[in-house]
């Protein structure tokens, strides 16, 4: 089940990223080639890319794909280290619980008064409501990497290592190498 959620978590993201691309260059084409356009194009190109941007952040916390300065913190030992990675876990939960509760309250105030988008027909906290499945999204994230920090399967954030990637891209697997 839970490979199945994946998958269609990492389609659904691939599909706004192809759907926002050929949006602005419908877009591109309609303006610079017919002095032409839609109105509602770019008003469907922010709510796509705001639903992809907070679904991504959700998708790169489970996948280790965020970039962070970690230099600090792996120069202490490991337990000292998962007690750090601990902390800043909970403030990241605790942050996304605050956008979440915010994000809750600002739906149900657009619900109630039934305002709907500038450029389109369509109810406005429909749209909007990636802010809750996204925070919501992230804070489940945060809690599973939690749950293996205390149970000793991690020991820290899964962080992107660009200059050990592009290192190793290189043919160069260690630091010893690249100092030499």
């Amino acid at each position: 089940m839970r490979n199945i959620f994946d998958k269609a978590e990492e389609g659904l993201i691939s599909l706004l990223l192809v759907s926002m691309t050929f949006l602005v260059f419908l877009e591109v084409v309609m303006r610079f080639g017919f002095n032409a356009g839609f109105l509602w194009i770019q008003e469907l190109t922010l709510l796509v890319s705001g639903w992809f941007v907070l679904l991504g952040a959700s998708y790169g916390v489970r996948v280790g794909a965020h970039i962070g300065v970690d230099v600090f913190v792996k120069k202490f030992p490991p337990n000292t280290r998962r007690l750090i990675s601990i902390a800043a876990v909970l403030m990241c939960m605790f942050y996304c619980a605050l956008l979440f509760i915010g994000s809750w309250e600002y739906l149900a105030k657009i619900y109630k008064i039934n305002l709907e988008l500038e450029d389109m027909e369509f109810p406005k906290w429909v749209a909007h409501s990636i802010l809750v499945i996204g925070f919501g999204l992230l804070f489940i994230r945060f809690g599973e990497l939690l749950w293996k920090m205390i149970i000793g399967k991690e020991d820290g954030f899964h962080l992107a290592d660009e200059a050990k990637e592009a290192l190793e891209e290189i043919g160069i697997k260690n630091e010893e190498e690249a100092g030499k």
